[in-house]
């Protein structure tokens, strides 16, 4: 309603009245009393618990949740604050509006949490107070530590995982993917077997789990199986060790492979010749003269198995000395080919013949004329194979190349760290693995896989590369050490968190 001009107009003004106990104004309340005086007559913080003792377990870093429930926060966090908050007793009585961590000495034992309730007092009126509760931290190991500290060797549940190959790649690739999602980490001890990797838990719900991780990551097979260690008549109560066998699939990747008659037959004739070019949950297999290609599953491939005719360990290096594109570039699985014709000649052939190779491969896209590359020596190869020789009438290809070599543009780089590193289980070795896996043969597979990550930037999407410290970048070495040699983009490298590190730069900008 506008107001006419010249119209008397009466001002709003606000009552206040005199507090019933100092006599001072203040807005009026249903109580009559000011705030200081309602503070010193009614105190809504008064049943609240100000002494909390909580139970930590310094091993594995877990908080008890009565009755025997471990809960594994950290320091300041979203769940101990939870914890705690839970933890005090008649807050259900109040009205809890904020809450928060107040900083105390981390070697103090004590934790102390600010807590701002609301409630209900004299006539309606509704009062605010602030209160601190204080948690002194006890350590008491959890059952499954004890356990362990008793005794080291007293596993519940076992995982043997094993892969019957002649090297030790996808262990190396299964590791980085373990280490990323960080599937051990309820293990107790890990140990390194000639044919493969043992995982020992202390319960069994934790070997399952784990079983069911490398199920969703490779193609294995597994069973379990038991063991009685003790039985109580009285109670009825049974003790079992249980071990779970879990074998990973013997097809790896950049094999070559002959399909048996029956499993080409139900994949539309495919092959029989295929390349595998990836191994995750599904196994990828490309016909490397045809582009054709499928996928099989865990329950596909073990329902028929079947090995390879030639693992990586048999490549031989070539030079391309032409190449000719005769189709147009394809995408599968997320990685391209391109149909081409090529003549390849053996590096070691260079100064002693002048035997050259037609073959047709599926790496247009990368080879030019002067690369070398690697490939499978299948006229000079000894190839034995059962399934093989169920195709009658079935001319072997000379050569079947697998992908580009950069060995020789690696040879500048030889002996120099790199910029990025990986991190790596804490795995004991057995004394019968020591013998049969030397050092120097475990150092050269090593040493492959971190090539193929670096060439290979579908492989390393599911790995955590880490800066390497180490690594002092030179501007000569950058100009004159392999310029086309495949390296790993800086933007993908992660930092190398140390919390004593961070400690240390914290307290650096505190002073």
């Amino acid at each position: 309603m506008s107001e006419e001009p010249g119209m008397f107009v009466v001002q709003q003004t606000v009552g206040s009245v005199l507090c019933c106990k100092c006599g001072i104004p203040m807005a009026p309340n249903a109580a009559n009393m000011c705030v200081k005086c309602l503070r010193s007559e009614v105190d809504i913080t008064e049943g609240l618990q100000k002494h909390v003792i909580i139970i930590h377990c310094p091993e594995c870093d877990t908080y008890l949740q009565p009755p025997r429930t471990w809960i594994k926060a950290q320091l300041e966090s979203k769940e101990l604050l939870t914890f705690c908050v839970k933890r005090v007793k008649n807050l259900n009585k109040v009205k809890l509006v904020d809450a928060g961590f107040i900083w105390t000495e981390p070697h103090s034992k004590r934790l102390k949490v600010k807590l701002k309730v609301q409630k209900e007092v004299l006539n309606g009126a509704v009062l605010e107070q602030t209160c601190t509760v204080e948690y002194v931290v006890q350590d008491q190991m959890c059952e499954s530590c004890t356990r362990v500290q008793a005794n080291p060797d007293q596993w519940v549940a076992a995982v043997q995982l094993r892969q019957h190959v002649s090297h030790r790649r996808t262990f190396f690739f299964l590791e980085q993917l373990i280490l990323k999602h960080d599937a051990a980490a309820r293990s107790i001890r890990i140990t390194q077997t000639d044919q493969g990797i043992d995982f020992f838990f202390a319960n069994r719900s934790h070997g399952v789990k784990f079983v069911e991780f490398l199920g969703k990551v490779a193609p294995v097979k597994s069973r379990s199986d038991k063991q009685l260690v003790s039985h109580d008549i009285k109670s009825n109560n049974y003790n079992y060790k249980h071990t779970f066998s879990v074998e990973l699939c013997p097809i790896c990747r950049e094999d070559l492979i002959c399909l048996p008659p029956k499993v080409s037959a139900s994949l539309g004739h495919l092959g029989p010749l295929v390349v595998c070019t990836k191994v995750s949950n599904n196994i990828v297999l490309l016909d490397p003269f045809t582009l054709r290609h499928c996928f099989l599953d865990a329950d596909q491939y073990w329902r028929s198995a079947f090995k390879s005719l030639l693992s990586s360990r048999q490549l031989v290096e070539y030079i391309v000395l032409d190449i000719e594109s005769c189709a147009s570039e394809v995408t599968i699985g997320g990685s391209k080919y391109l149909l081409a014709d090529a003549q390849v000649a053996r590096l070691s052939d260079f100064g002693k013949n002048d035997t050259i190779f037609f073959v047709k491969t599926h790496l247009g896209h990368l080879l030019s004329p002067g690369d070398n590359a690697l490939g499978y020596d299948l006229h000079a190869a000894n190839t034995n194979d059962m399934e093989l020789n169920k195709y009658k009438g079935f001319v072997l290809p000379d050569v079947v190349l697998i992908k580009k070599s950069y060995e020789e543009k690696r040879m500048k780089k030889r002996g120099k760290p790199r910029a990025w590193k990986l991190k790596s289980l804490g795995m004991e070795i057995e004394d019968s693995a020591k013998g049969k896996y030397d050092e120097e043969k475990m150092d050269a597979e090593y040493e492959q896989f971190l090539r193929d990550l670096e060439e290979n930037p579908e492989l390393r999407f599911n790995v955590s590369l880490y800066h390497n410290k180490e690594y002092q970048p030179s501007e000569m070495a950058s100009v004159t050490d392999g310029e086309d040699a495949p390296t790993v983009p800086l933007d993908e490298l992660l930092g190398d968190l140390n919390l004593s590190e961070a400690g240390t730069v914290y307290d650096d900008m505190k002073e």
